[in-house]
């Protein structure tokens, strides 16, 4: 399966009684019916560690570009109106403000790496609470409520599996708890989002700014809200996007189904 496609449902898999294995790219499983698949004896994996390092480092470029406002600057700075250049257009800081990584996965935990290197507060909440070794490494500070980091957060960034407990994760009440002056960062599933919640709250600047690399749909409707606002950036769901990770994908699908077919262990198998 690349990009969710084709949709694996009850009269695809009665079309193929063969089938032995669903290898999906990616590490959202979301659009899987695991239930289903196992009731027809086929297995699925994915290829979830091999994006782990592009997407970690597409969060922290939607950071900076979110926080320096580079798609409204390149837009000034190529506009045919442009005469002068605003003295007091400015951002706000990244170095030194306090990140809040809600999922700290794989991903999650390489985007604290990263943030690191720009002297970020981190608090992070996850289902299960890293070991202090690993907390030590990257300086972060657990949140077992996640009201507590979303209150203290200059950054919000999301990194979380889409669950039914992960589903519109972030709605009205959450992100009115957020500061005035925050950003939310989403690099892991649109649903995990209320998108309404978040129009509202932008339009009525409850928060400052959203980056988002994942929506839905995708693509939103071209005349959505989300893509009228000057503070918010969309990205089409490129977090794994680079040449040698989409081939990594291809090859760990490759193995997936290889040892599928063959009867052996299934790596990353879900």
């Amino acid at each position: 399966m690349w990009y969710h496609k084709p949709v694996i449902n009850e009269e695809l898999l009665q079309s193929l009684p063969n089938l032995k294995i669903v290898a999906s790219s990616g590490v959202g499983i979301d659009h899987l019916d695991l239930n289903l698949l196992s009731s027809h004896g086929v297995k699925a994996s994915n290829t979830p560690f091999v994006v782990s390092t592009d997407t970690a480092d597409l969060g922290m470029a939607l950071m900076l570009a979110s926080s320096r406002r580079l798609v409204e600057g390149y837009q000034m700075a190529v506009s045919r109106d442009t005469e002068y250049f605003p003295a007091d257009w400015l951002g706000t800081e990244v170095s030194g403000a306090t990140l809040g990584i809600v999922g700290m996965g794989t991903i999650g935990y390489k985007v604290a790496e990263r943030a690191k290197g720009f002297e970020m507060k981190i608090l992070y909440h996850n289902r299960n609470r890293r070991n202090k070794e690993e907390e030590s490494a990257v300086g972060a500070i657990y949140c077992k409520k996640i009201d507590d980091l979303l209150q203290q957060s200059d950054f919000v960034l999301l990194s979380v599996n889409l669950t039914p407990q992960t589903h519109k994760l972030i709605g009205k009440r959450e992100l009115e708890l957020m500061k005035p002056t925050a950003t939310l960062i989403n690099i892991s599933r649109g649903l995990v989002v209320d998108q309404d919640a978040l129009v509202e709250a932008l339009q009525n600047k409850v928060i400052k700014a959203a980056a988002l690399d994942v929506t839905y749909p995708e693509p939103l409707p071209r005349d959505h809200p989300l893509l009228k606002l000057k503070n918010v950036i969309v990205t089409p769901h490129i977090g794994s996007a680079t040449k040698k990770t989409r081939r990594l994908m291809m090859e760990n699908m490759t193995e997936s189904i290889q040892a599928g077919l063959t009867g052996l262990p299934i790596p990353n198998e879900v």
